[in-house]
């Protein structure tokens, strides 16, 4: 998988489609260029694997700048440090522009939710689903190392949902997500929620084809995560400051934790609720349903 964050190659991942039982292992050396969940548009990428010089132009500013765009991996052998110097992402960022291209040919809204363990993403989702099933078909890509607990969670919701288990990995990437939907075959028109493992290092680096990030961050975990973790929070275009319930019995500062945020990344939208009692949900609801209009009056426009 990848050398920045040391995951393994034989992480043995694997994908549960929790609809038909059916589970694929991902072989560390299958990478499916193929992408074979069908195109309904010639999204023919001419993509050289002679020359990684990573300057296609991606479409809109994701903000994930690949500051380790030729990433330094030092290795002891013999007591002799060999240099390693790859941009381990270009096939990561190669796939993830042919899944932008796959969204945007299904005009198909995609939101990679990332967070720390127990930040209640799973949660959000599920109240989200629940209260916009009626109006916004959303579908759910979940990532996690073991289990299909939260899979499962977000299946009875009446959601359509796969659930990718990272095994050692500790986040998703590009050709997992591809794979992931082409057993999700999520239909035109909707939208698509990537629940990421629980991490806030390697899935800042990891572009999959979303239109955005959104970190959701618990008012349990401290108000200076994002400055803990920079990367995350300059990645994204959307902050969720959930579990705002709990406010009373914690000694969290919501001010500080914003200014926090906005001095890592100036342009960060920030919406303060709980996913529990639904406080501030309204809020996030209408930031959803405006990127669905605003995916389809692009869609019309070209």
């Amino acid at each position: 998988m990848c050398v920045t964050c040391g995951c393994s190659d034989n992480a043995k991942a694997t994908i549960t489609n929790l609809d038909t039982g059916n589970v694929v292992l991902l072989e560390a050396d299958d990478h499916g260029h193929s992408h074979d969940h069908s195109h309904d548009h010639d999204h023919d990428h001419e993509h050289s694997h002679d020359d990684h010089a990573h300057d296609h132009e991606h479409p809109h500013d994701h903000s994930h700048s690949h500051e380790q765009s030729s990433a330094h991996t030092h290795a002891n052998m013999h007591g002799t440090t060999i240099s390693l110097e790859a941009d381990i992402l270009a096939k990561n960022d190669l796939l993830a522009e042919r899944n932008r291209g796959w969204f945007d040919g299904k005009n198909i809204l995609a939101l990679n939710m990332v967070s720390s363990p127990g930040s209640g993403k799973t949660t959000l989702l599920e109240r989200t689903i629940t209260d916009l099933k009626q109006t916004l078909p959303i579908n759910v890509v979940e990532g996690d190392q073991e289990t299909v607990n939260d899979a499962a969670r977000i299946k009875s919701t009446g959601c359509r949902v796969v659930q990718i288990n990272t095994g050692t990995g500790c986040h998703l990437d590009a050709d997992m997500l591809a794979r992931g939907l082409k057993e999700l075959q999520p239909p035109a028109d909707s939208v698509v929620m990537i629940e990421n493992v629980g991490n806030l290092v390697c899935p800042a680096l990891f572009d999959l084809g979303e239109k955005c990030k959104v970190v959701v961050l618990s008012v349990t975990e401290g108000e200076d995560k994002p400055i803990k973790y920079p990367h995350m929070f300059r990645a994204a275009e959307v902050m969720i400051l959930n579990k705002i319930d709990l406010l009373p019995y914690l000694n969290f500062d919501v001010e500080d934790c914003i200014n926090y945020a906005k001095t890592v990344n100036p342009n960060i939208k920030i919406f303060q609720l709980s996913a529990t009692t639904g406080e501030g949900m309204d809020d996030w609801y209408l930031w959803l349903k405006a990127q669905v209009d605003q995916n389809k009056q692009s869609v019309v426009s070209s």
